[in-house]
């Protein structure tokens, strides 16, 4: 038996959208965002010869500066001003909320509401500064070494240069962490998510061209260009249903059934509770080295090492990164939901599951069924995220068509679209609720 709120979805249709004011200039503002974001990955970065750039990175596009180039939407190929894309604040912010669990004082502030978030925000971005001048700075020394036939990737090496890069990287990274702030407030869904689904999707038209590209010339095969083709379609099958299933705990609130309301209640939990958080933070995580890595791979030593044994499908690569993920499907899952929090919330509210006493026994139940599904989610993840790494580390497959890259995409798709959908469905709630008013007063 549906609900009268899944009756009033269902009856939703884009007829709705033309009276929807306010949920049409968010999404204008959003594809204008979009847009302001797209040009600035095509704004180069001053004292760098495009040409002998893109014949350099042509020949180390492979591995690490593929993935970090998939995540700036082709700005790192370009050394754009948007070169650094939000990978910085992304690593800030996997920082400060390791350090609110570790750091007593931090710990607190997460508790002194708004005003402790805005406070650790303000940490987050002081470390974002941090973090992007370091990596800029070991980008344009890393350049600087970086020659062709034709000569060098820069003009004009020396100081002037390194700092006029670290503060342009680092300027183009702090506009992209505004502007995706303003998308969420002023637009709809996460708007550091939608930047990085923009940089992928962009890049997508292309990844298919070189994908067939190779089929024609017989680098690969037709029946496996047709493989990759089933197998994309069935992972985004699988990210999809497991995205939107759900394990349901009802709950039983004995008063309400007093009244004479017998309507069911539940607690819905995802399987993949962390969304699509853990791979982009293992990405963050890997690239922030492995790029400085990469880039002064040509003067030996330790780096060589780390750029050799890391590289982009490699086993301690491929290790490290289904670690990370299990890590921060657990970590991240603890930070969005606390069992004892609900627990102690139900029971104020009277509500119990049947079969399980109020208190501390519904706090281990719900971490219980927590811990399965989170275990059931990073498995997912992994094998998801992984096993078409490896056919794009071993047949030259675009990285666009790799699982992080569908994992993102699908899941910011779903996000946003659930969005706009809960937009739609309260536009035509208050239109009901006036229209019932209109009506009462004609009475």
């Amino acid at each position: 038996m549906t609900s009268a709120a899944e009756r009033l979805a269902s009856s939703m249709n884009l007829g709705m959208f033309s009276r929807a004011t306010e949920l049409k200039q968010r999404l204008w503002f959003v594809l204008l965002a979009l847009i302001v974001y797209r040009v600035g990955t095509y704004i180069p970065v001053p004292g760098i010869d495009p040409h002998i750039l893109k014949e350099i990175f042509a020949k180390h596009q492979g591995g690490v500066l593929g993935v970090f180039n998939m995540f700036s939407g082709g700005g790192l190929s370009r050394m754009s001003i948007l070169a650094l894309a939000v990978m910085p604040y992304i690593s800030s912010s996997i920082i400060m909320q390791i350090l609110s669990f570790a750091v007593p004082s931090l710990a607190a502030l997460k508790k002194e509401g708004d005003a402790g978030r805005r406070k650790i925000n303000q940490y987050t971005r002081y470390g974002t500064v941090f973090l992007a001048a370091l990596q800029g700075y070991g980008i344009a020394v890393g350049l600087e070494g970086m020659t062709s036939s034709k000569g060098s990737a820069v003009l004009d090496p020396g100081m002037f240069f390194r700092f006029t890069a670290t503060v342009t990287l680092v300027g183009g990274t702090m506009f992209l962490m505004w502007l995706g702030e303003q998308m969420t407030a002023r637009g709809i869904g996460n708007g550091i998510s939608l930047i990085i689904f923009a940089g992928i999707v962009a890049n997508l038209p292309n990844a298919i061209g070189q994908t067939f590209e190779l089929g024609r010339t017989g680098v690969l095969s037709t029946p496996f260009v047709l493989l990759i083709i089933i197998i994309v379609l069935a992972l985004i099958a699988l990210i999809v249903f497991v995205e939107r299933a759900q394990r349901r705990i009802v709950i039983q609130y004995p008063r309400r059934q007093q009244m004479g309301d017998r309507e069911t209640n539940h607690m819905p939990l995802k399987i993949n509770t962390a969304g699509v958080i853990p791979p982009i933070f293992a990405s963050s995580l890997l690239l922030f080295p492995l790029t400085i890595a990469q880039f002064n791979a040509g003067s030996g030593g330790f780096l060589q090492t780390i750029s050799t044994y890391l590289a982009h499908g490699q086993p301690l690569y491929i290790l490290f990164y289904v670690g990370l993920i299990v890590f921060f499907s657990f970590f991240y899952t603890s930070v969005v939901f606390n069992p004892t929090e609900t627990a102690d919330n139900l029971k104020k509210n009277g509500g119990f599951i049947a079969g399980v006493r109020p208190g501390q026994q519904t706090s281990d139940y719900l971490d219980f069924i927590l811990t399965r599904l989170t275990a059931v989610g990073a498995i997912y993840m992994s094998l998801v995220c992984v096993l078409p790494e490896i056919f794009v580390a071993k047949y030259a497959v675009p990285f666009q068509l790799g699982g992080t890259g569908l994992l993102i995409v699908v899941n910011v798709v779903i996000d946003f679209v659930t969005q706009v959908q809960s937009h739609l469905f309260a536009h035509q709630y208050e239109s009901l609720i006036k229209k019932a008013r209109l009506k009462g007063r004609m009475k």
